[in-house]
């Protein structure tokens, strides 16, 4: 029962933890990089009108936030899960894909950042994360 709780709450974290730094960046972004005047980012309508106005930079911090949301939601949830912790990061990255698929028919954006965002910025940062979460274990059973 134990190993039962502590593998949802794995998944529970992660999914908060990696929700919270995408969150962060996507609202980061536009203070970075100012989109055009009238541009509203926050508004799917003003977003479709007007795509055609944002440059190349105005995707990078969306794109971070998929990745580096993925990447640490996968992490967390490896570090704390008791057992299959493989499987748990994996599971956060499938999760965020599926948002991440969502988002891509939801909201407009060009092909070119729809391809790149879902090949690279879910399942992949997910095995970064996990690839992190062995180090960081072995690491601090090294040092215990």
């Amino acid at each position: 029962m134990k190993t039962l709780l502590r593998n949802c709450l794995a998944v529970i974290v992660g999914l908060i933890a990696g929700s919270c730094v995408n969150m962060a960046l996507v609202v980061t972004g536009p203070q970075v990089f100012p989109p055009p005047a009238g541009v509203n980012m926050a508004d799917t309508a003003s977003l479709g009108a007007s795509i055609h106005l944002l440059e190349p930079r105005h995707f990078l911090f969306p794109f971070l936030a998929h990745a580096l949301g993925t990447l640490t939601g996968a992490l967390v949830a490896h570090v704390i899960a008791s057992s299959r912790r493989t499987m748990f990061g994996f599971i956060i990255g499938a999760l965020f894909l599926v948002g991440g698929i969502s988002a891509a028919f939801m909201i407009p954006a060009p092909g070119w950042f729809i391809a790149l965002d879902l090949v690279v910025a879910y399942l992949p940062m997910a095995w970064i994360g996990i690839c992190l979460g062995r180090r960081f274990r072995a690491e601090s059973r090294a040092g215990a």
